[in-house]
């Protein structure tokens, strides 16, 4: 007669990072964003200015481009969604596409769903509206170290080198 045995229980392929990893790569990432952020309001400006210069726009009571973008109601909020348009491509982009964003590559973290797929688009949103600005990852503390934004996109963090 054969024993039944229990079912063994594999041991993941990959390891889930620390709290201290992935707030490293959050760091490198708001470096980099906050460098992307420059180069698009610098071309937000010029755009302003030719816009100025061929007589478009005028200033009225403002008294540069940067003050009419950031004081004008209308022209603040258009500044804004641009701006946050352009953090939300480029998240989106990496994740979507290597599953890495530079700082995740540096700290040698990949996103992806549970089978190794990379994540999807709309993924990608959630995960965006859904991370408080990077605090969800202080919230990593169950048995596979997911933060908020990874369970409410279904998704999942590892890390990329091999386990020992």
């Amino acid at each position: 007669m054969m024993k039944k045995t229990k079912p063994q229980h594999a041991k993941p392929s990959h390891q889930y990072p620390s709290l201290l990893r992935r707030l490293g790569a959050w760091f490198y990432d708001t470096l980099i964003v906050a460098a992307i952020l420059m180069v698009a309001g610098a071309l937000a400006m010029a755009i302003v200015a030719a816009l100025l210069h061929i007589g478009i726009l005028t200033l009225g009571d403002y008294q540069d481009a940067s003050d009419y973008l950031i004081s004008d109601p209308t022209a603040s909020a258009l500044y804004s969604a641009y701006l946050a348009i352009v953090i939300i491509g480029f998240y989106s982009y990496f994740w979507t596409q290597a599953g890495q964003t530079l700082g995740m590559r540096a700290w040698k973290l990949k996103l992806q769903n549970e089978d190794g797929s990379r994540i999807k688009i709309t993924q990608a949103f959630i995960r965006i509206a859904t991370s408080a600005f990077g605090l969800g990852n202080l919230l990593a503390f169950n048995n596979k170290r997911r933060s908020m934004q990874d369970i409410m996109a279904e998704c999942e963090m590892v890390v990329t080198e091999k386990v020992s």
